[in-house]
């Protein structure tokens, strides 16, 4: 027997309400923190239209963050989070405006969060979402403090680890019970939203499938990069030795890929000339991508900029509202639960 409309939406309802709980949004879909890309348009777009929208802080300073806040807030009255580095010098600070400006969820993501970030976000009022990307990390975060874990498999887009979505989400989703966990990473339609529910996950987040919506500020040559893409050319980056380790960003083929190869290879072998020690060799490699994400974001630099994207950016076939996005996913999971009857 085919389920109908009405019924597909309220098993799906029923599916996804502890993430929606969580939110306090209509959807439990939430938008991926994209530096440069997830700012106060694309974040109120997302939450106006049911969504969770995320402020990606990057390295910005507190009082640049507290500005992103407040024009965020100017434009949606939704539910909405915000997006820390763990690494950033100012973090305490950084939470203390989140605090402040009465931010809801506070995302810690891009390392181990110390326990005393996490008591303090608590401690203030925010709910606080962390990256896990194994059983065990999970497990610590919520022994913590953390009240909600995203689990990011190697399918999404920027800097990833070694494991892909569906395994993470095989390994963790079956463990954890006591807080809701979210799933992310090479996610496009609705039948897979729908697979991750119906594992034990509370919601999703998409970053590259909101690149390409009509409110988000990226350059128009970024947007078209990902339309043209295809999943086969967002790959991983290689380090070309083991002692120079270089944390893997998945992004969009392009001359500046192919140069950063070129670089490492310089490099090595002027260390092993002696011209370079270890450390020098190691921060040139960093630094070659300093600065390439706003290069290829703002400016539009898609040859030589950094065009991050995950796998599932062969789904992005047009510029579209938010709203339409959104509007797809939630059709495709209602039509993949009708399906099963």
């Amino acid at each position: 027997m085919v389920m109908g409309v009405t019924a597909a939406r309220e098993r799906l309802d029923q599916l996804w309400v502890r993430g929606r709980d969580y939110l306090g949004t209509e959807l439990a879909i939430m938008g991926g923190a994209m530096t440069w890309v997830s700012d106060r348009n694309l974040v109120a777009a997302i939450s106006n239209a049911g969504g969770f929208g995320v402020i990606a802080s990057g390295s910005m300073p507190p009082d640049l963050l507290r500005a992103e806040i407040q024009a965020t807030q100017a434009l949606t009255t939704k539910p909405f989070g915000v997006n820390l580095i763990t690494l950033h010098p100012q973090l305490d600070q950084l939470i203390q405006v989140c605090l402040e400006e009465k931010v809801g969820h506070i995302v810690l993501a891009g390392g181990l969060p110390p326990a005393t970030a996490i008591k303090a976000a608590r401690d203030g009022g925010a709910r606080v979402m962390c990256f896990a990307p194994a059983l065990v990390i999970a497990k610590k975060l919520i022994r913590s403090g953390a009240d909600a874990i995203v689990i990011e498999g190697s399918e999404a887009g920027g800097h990833i680890g070694p494991v892909s979505t569906s395994v993470l989400a095989q390994e963790i989703l079956p463990e954890i019970s006591d807080v809701p966990v979210f799933v992310a990473g090479g996610i496009g339609r609705g039948d897979a939203i729908v697979s991750y529910l119906e594992m034990g996950a509370a919601g999703v987040q998409l970053g590259t499938r909101f690149v390409c919506a009509s409110e988000c500020r990226a350059h128009p040559k970024f947007k078209q990069a990902f339309i043209r893409g295809s999943a086969r050319d967002a790959l991983a980056s290689v380090a070309l030795d083991a002692r120079f380790p270089v944390i893997p960003v998945r992004a969009l083929q392009n001359e500046g890929t192919k140069r950063f190869m070129e670089k490492q290879r310089e490099v090595i072998a002027r260390f092993d000339a002696g011209e370079l020690d270890q450390k020098e060799a190691q921060l040139e490699i960093e630094h070659y991508w300093a600065g390439a994400l706003r290069r290829a974001v703002i400016e539009g630099d898609v040859e030589n900029g950094s065009l991050m994207a995950g796998q599932s950016v062969g789904m992005v076939t047009k510029e579209q509202p938010v709203a339409e996005i959104l509007a797809e996913l939630v059709e495709q999971a209602e039509t993949a639960l009708a399906r099963r009857g």
